[in-house]
């Protein structure tokens, strides 16, 4: 993934001594750290420099994958999300996410809206292990599941704030997290507004939705999307108006969540109510 990464540099100050350009066909491990090392001698601001990434991965390399010629986001339609969370159980599959409760990529909630105009929320596990049965039904003016997931924004403060260049956004519009260069600092699961990140208790790094990126680069879809038995999750191109995510966009009235925070999110709702944040 980290091919992905457009690395942006800010211009130095004429009286500080610039970064090596790093170049891993001819650097080893053992020279880029004299090299580094050199540099901070010089004064260079080695924690907020982000470095040119070369490396190749997997099918996006071998598979001729352009992604300048795509832009991805999600689709979720609330009216026809059921709760089964066999989205959740076919995510944490897919991308090894711990079984353990506390770790998700994608989860549901689920709302009850009460004639007094109060809001009950709950995800049991994610969804996983289904819902309690509801109190006082007489008093219940409607209930509905809502899927949650990284958002991919535009305009990330995930990216904004990570201090190594760790989280970044490719070309084709998905946020994601070179575990390499992480640093587990968890200054972006604290940035995330829609709590979409998680600290992985064994690679001791930040993780999230990647939609399933190892497979969309493949030409596939994301796992949730694949597990959805009702097509609930749409999935897709953005810019090529004949994709089921763009007449998904046109048909519906779109909505985001917490749009008065600019980041411009990248999963867009369908009959989304006023109660969910």
């Amino acid at each position: 993934m980290s091919d992905q990464r457009e690395a942006i540099v800010p211009a130095a100050e004429a009286t500080r001594t610039p970064l090596p350009v790093v170049d891993p066909e001819s650097f080893d491990r053992r020279q880029f750290i004299e090299q580094m090392c050199k540099a901070c001698a010089a004064g260079a601001p080695v924690l907020l420099a982000v470095l040119h990434i070369a490396e190749a991965q997997g099918a996006g390399a071998s598979g001729g994958y352009d992604p300048a010629g795509h832009v991805y986001a999600m689709g979720i339609d609330v009216d026809k999300c059921i709760g089964c969370a066999r989205c959740v159980a076919a995510c944490k599959t897919e991308n090894d996410v711990p079984a353990e409760p506390h770790y998700f990529n994608t989860w549901i909630e689920r709302y009850v809206v009460r004639t007094d105009g109060a809001v009950q929320v709950d995800s049991p596990n994610g969804g996983l292990d289904g819902y309690p049965p509801i109190e006082d039904e007489a008093s219940v003016l409607r209930t509905f599941f809502v899927p949650k997931l990284c958002n991919h924004c535009a305009n990330p403060p995930c990216v904004q704030v990570c201090p190594v260049g760790a989280t970044f956004s490719t070309k084709d519009g998905v946020v994601l997290v070179d575990e390499d260069y992480c640093v587990g600092c968890r200054y972006c699961i604290q940035a995330c507004p829609y709590g979409a990140r998680w600290f992985h208790p064994v690679k001791r790094v930040a993780s999230k939705c990647t939609l399933c990126y190892h497979r969309v680069v493949q030409g596939k879809l994301p796992a949730c999307v694949e597990a959805c038995p009702t097509g609930a999750r749409i999935f897709g191109e953005v810019e090529d108006r004949s994709t089921p995510l763009s007449r998904f966009m046109r048909w519906e009235d779109i909505q985001v969540l917490k749009p008065h925070l600019n980041t411009e999110p990248k999963v867009y709702y369908a009959h989304l109510n006023g109660e969910v944040r």
